[in-house]
């Protein structure tokens, strides 16, 4: 079984954030490979799917962002998931809008979710595919860019690095990280 996290904050105030692009990815891949109803589970919406003939759980954190640990640790540990076999999609601010950025391990590299799942593991050996969102602009706080919603000119580009993440997602899913890294990057 393979666990899939994508980050994003609950609520109306932040559905259509650049923060929540990692929900966006789980929505699309949930739509083509899902086979149950969403359920409230381990802090957050758990659903199972399919992909490829693996066992995969898609599960959005209700936590918010800065507290993403609790949620994908308490599910990690009840289906005794391996570091190998879960991956973390969150947004990045410091990638371009649409580039995508999977990586095996590593820092969280100011992606608040991403550090805080590192410190519950206590490790930073944690699958993870970054979603650009940026570049912050100049003058501009990086936690109100986060917070901010895409312009009319960006969504074409969102909508192309959402379907591109969701397919790297589900390469990743049947064939790994590292030929989804050789595709994806």
């Amino acid at each position: 079984m393979k666990l899939v996290v994508g980050l994003g904050n609950p609520g109306r105030k932040y559905a259509k954030t650049r923060h929540n692009i990692g929900w966006f990815v789980l929505a699309n891949l949930t739509q083509k490979y899902g086979i149950s109803s969403p359920r409230e589970k381990f802090y957050g919406e758990l659903v199972e799917a399919v992909i490829d003939g693996e066992q995969i759980l898609f599960l959005a954190p209700h936590t918010f962002m800065n507290l993403s640990g609790k949620s994908v640790l308490a599910a990690r540990d009840f289906y005794k998931i391996s570091e190998d076999n879960l991956l973390v999609v969150c947004d990045d601010f410091n990638l371009p809008l649409s580039k995508l950025r999977l990586r095996p391990n590593g820092s969280a590299g100011g992606q608040n979710g991403l550090a805080d799942i590192i410190r519950a593991f206590g490790s930073d050996q944690v699958h993870r595919l970054r979603v650009g969102i940026g570049p912050v602009p100049e003058g501009w706080d990086p936690s109100a860019f986060v917070l901010g919603k895409f312009n009319k000119d960006e969504k074409p580009l969102v909508e192309e690095s959402v379907l591109r993440a969701a397919q790297g997602v589900s390469l990743w899913a049947s064939a790994g990280i590292d030929e989804s890294m050789n595709q994806f990057n």
